[in-house]
């Protein structure tokens, strides 16, 4: 019988494995040049390495087809409530923990700490997404805890140590401790006035006011932390407490997980529901403020979603450049083809504009003791949540077109394309959907921010904001003129979308004129803000400059 094989393989493209992802995101350095001038990026560069390395893939892809399992009982039938998770997502876990991510802001040392740990998040979103949903809630709980200072002086030095400990026992014996946050119940959503859940008092101890809390929740993610804040109804109005798994004299606390959720994404991290069942927790701030108490945290937060989008977009661009590379097609490599080029150069447009936006947000973080950046860190919180969340997911379908039917399947290293578009629509639900985000624009329009001039205008602090980049493009001016009268203008709720939207490109272009390239802001500005752009990616004029913006975004 003659040999019949047709298996031959070729004209595949090799993964895009054993890089540097700090090194090839041209963009990244630039933000953090422009943002954070003094920074040492040697972490950064260290940390770019081991995220590309092809190990740390490996456990990227193990710990999402691995997913965790819940253990609600033990084999005699005792009630255990743990999550078992697949060792990879200890390794990815002990290796964000290691690098700062989940409270190295809060340790002291070091200039733009706030900026250094937003790239570092940036970066490792890149590897994998889902088990950075604990490092976030740890890092924005750190501050909330200060409402009571007892647990702040016990918990913060371990929540800010850099050691992983997946171990659920009491928080005197651990070198390392992490936090979430337990808000959402399933009548109310995003309206946490509506929850039921309620905190009855239990006496006094070394931590301050304890209660016991019975109810629900509806989202409660990481459910293996050491301790959550959480919201209940006490007898003033709804209240933040401190909630551990494990009690100070050691016993487990009364937590009954459920179930855990089954996402369309966000596979390796675990998100439950849960009944409290009296369980015992402590009063953090004031009694019956417990919205106030966790606004801090929702600032935090939602930095890390527009980080988050930020860092799966350019892994997502990363993965259609370096595919279309190597691919042929009709005689030549795709990357060479007129229409994939202009479809390359808009995404890595929009990629370094949302980079953009986001390490300026931290930045704003980094120095809220100045009014004007308390002004925009008020501002651009929502405005950068709202637009790069809301363009994450058009992104991830178009970079997956780029690779053709391999980008659609789950297998090996093309599965990561399936992957981030699974996790693109994450950022933009969690921590306050498009209509609250846009809402909560309008109440920092209309009101200073904590720590402002009582006195100053916010609409003026964003005037100062876009100033340095006036002159640049006629289509900036006309925008960033514009701006006030609308603002002031605004009659109704339906047009704040709009309006988010308008702000968030002017603050994008204003940043890539001041920080990129001439071709990178003259691209965007003519594309996003004068009109020479249609409905979809690809759709660059012919101005612009296609093979720069190419060179520049390659991540090797």
């Amino acid at each position: 019988m003659p040999d019949t094989a047709t298996h031959e393989v070729t004209n595949q493209p090799e993964p895009l494995a054993d890089y540097d992802l700090f090194a090839g995101n041209a963009g990244l350095r630039d933000a953090l040049r422009f943002n954070a001038p003094q920074l040492d990026t040697a972490p950064l560069q260290a940390l770019g390495v081991r995220l590309g390395s092809r190990e740390m893939q490996a456990h990227a892809r193990l710990a999402n087809v691995h997913p965790p399992q819940l253990r609600t009982h033990d084999r005699y039938g005792h009630r255990i409530d743990e999550v078992e998770f697949h060792p990879s997502y200890h390794a990815l876990m002990a290796e964000a923990v290691g690098a700062g991510l989940h409270g190295a802001p809060w340790a002291g040392g070091g200039g733009s700490p706030h900026v250094l740990r937003a790239a570092g998040f940036q970066l490792f979103t890149e590897l994998e997404p889902s088990v950075l949903c604990p490092v976030s809630m740890t890092y924005s709980a750190v501050p909330a805890l200060q409402g009571n200072a007892a647990i702040a002086g016990d918990w913060t030095p371990k929540l800010t140590n850099r050691a992983y400990d997946p171990v659920l026992r009491d928080w005197h014996g651990k070198a390392g401790l992490t936090m979430g946050m337990g808000m959402t119940e399933k009548q109310g959503g995003s309206d946490v006035r509506a929850n039921t859940t309620r905190a009855e008092p239990d006496g006094e101890d070394g931590w301050g006011r304890r209660m016991r809390v019975t109810g629900h929740k509806w989202f409660f993610s990481a459910p293996m932390c050491d301790a959550f804040l959480v919201l209940a109804q006490s007898a003033t109005g709804l209240s933040c407490l401190f909630l551990p798994r494990v009690l100070p004299d050691g016993t487990r606390n009364a937590v009954a997980i459920q179930r855990l959720k089954d996402k369309l994404g966000n596979k390796a991290n675990a998100s439950s529901e849960v009944e409290f069942r009296g369980a015992t927790a402590w009063l953090v701030g004031e009694e019956g403020r417990g919205i106030r108490q966790i606004l801090e945290m929702g600032m935090l937060t939602r930095l890390d979603c527009a980080l988050g989008t930020t860092g799966l977009m350019r892994q997502a661009l990363a993965l259609a450049l370096d595919h279309t590379r190597q691919r042929r097609a009709f005689g030549k490599p795709l990357l060479k083809q007129a229409l994939m080029r202009n479809v390359l150069a808009d995404l890595a447009l929009e990629s370094e504009a949302a980079t953009a936006l986001s390490l300026r947000l931290a930045r704003a973080i980094d120095r809220r003791d100045d009014p004007h950046e308390a002004a925009m860190a008020r501002l651009l919180t929502p405005v950068a949540k709202f637009w790069i969340c809301k363009r994450g997911s058009h992104f991830a379908q178009e970079a997956m077109e780029c690779l053709g039917g391999n980008g659609y399947v789950e297998e090996g290293g093309e599965g990561v394309m399936a992957r981030i578009y699974r996790e693109m629509p994450l950022n933009s639900i969690w921590e306050g959907a498009g209509n609250i985000m846009a809402l909560d624009l309008l109440r920092a329009l209309r009101k200073p921010a904590p720590g402002a001039d009582p006195g100053a205008d916010p609409a003026a602090a964003l005037a100062r904001e876009l100033a340095p980049a006036l002159g640049a493009h006629p289509a900036l001016d006309r925008l960033v003129a514009a701006l006030p009268t609308r603002i002031d203008a605004l009659a109704t709720e339906a047009e704040a979308r709009r309006l988010a939207q308008d702000v968030a490109l002017a603050v994008q272009a204003a940043l890539l004129v001041q920080m990129s390239p001439d071709f990178v802001a003259a691209a965007f500005c003519s594309s996003r803000l004068a009109g020479d752009w249609g409905h979809a990616f690809g759709t660059l004029g012919a101005t612009a400059d296609f093979n720069r913006l190419l060179d520049r975004a390659m991540p090797r």
